[in-house]
């Protein structure tokens, strides 16, 4: 059972002590994503649904580079700093999956930095 550290390709700055990604035995695991620009590591504020469209495409992205695909994704959790958004960003969260959405937890948290959303996933590559 070895453990594969996957990388997000354009983080270009440390943003803490963690993998993006862990994939083992055809399951990735991938770290709480934010609303950031992987290149300064600055939060990018805006609304709820554009920062949940920029932290999805976050995750995308560590998904594609463990040779997956959106469609690979099975679990997401979510965590908002304000339920009151959840409309707001489960429109926008549903506009980025097409067919069998993800399973989803969606809490009510305290973020760092003011970011209004944070996701992690788990994904099947490979299957």
């Amino acid at each position: 059972m070895g453990k594969k550290e996957i990388k997000h390709p354009n983080k270009m700055v440390s943003t803490g002590a963690y993998s993006s990604g862990v994939l083992v035995n055809g399951l990735l695991f991938v770290s709480g994503q934010g609303p950031l620009d992987l290149s300064t590591g600055e939060v990018k504020r805006g609304t709820i649904e554009e920062e949940t469209l920029l932290t999805l495409e976050h995750v995308r992205k560590i998904v594609e580079a463990a040779g997956g695909t959106v469609d690979d994704i099975v679990k997401c959790t979510v965590h908002l700093s304000d339920i009151n958004d959840f409309k707001r960003y489960d429109a926008a969260y549903g506009s980025f999956f097409t067919g069998v959405r993800p399973a989803r937890t969606t809490v009510q948290s305290v973020l760092s930095d003011g970011i209004k959303v944070e996701i992690d996933a788990i994904a099947v590559i490979g299957k």
